[in-house]
């Protein structure tokens, strides 16, 4: 049985900087994770990201809406991943929070 993540992350950006934050983070993980999954998958429209992550054997999904006030980010994990849904949800949460927060600190 699969278990689902869902986080809402607030921010202050304004969708479209908002986006570009998180494409670019996202871009960045692709780039530092790629030896370690077999497969990952990135696929925007409009401001909705569809992700796809193979990883031993096991597809992870998930999606990215941004919002012009707040990012929710939806993943469906495996079963055999679901003993770190916690570990998944506290990175994914503050991945997200320290993304969104870059651009608040370079506005000051």
């Amino acid at each position: 049985m699969s278990k689902s993540i869902v986080i809402t992350v607030p921010h202050n950006l304004g969708r479209e900087p908002a986006r570009r934050l998180l494409a670019a983070e996202i871009e960045r993980l692709k780039t530092a994770y790629v030896d370690k999954f077999a497969h990952s998958d990135v696929q925007w429209t409009q401001d909705t990201a569809a992700v796809r992550v193979e990883a031993l054997g096991q597809e992870v999904t998930g999606q990215l809406d941004v919002l012009d006030d707040s990012v929710r980010i939806e993943v469906a994990l495996p079963w055999i991943f679901a003993a770190l849904t916690g570990r998944i949800e506290s990175k994914l949460t503050t991945t997200a929070q320290d993304t969104l927060r870059l651009e608040d600190k370079s506005k000051k």
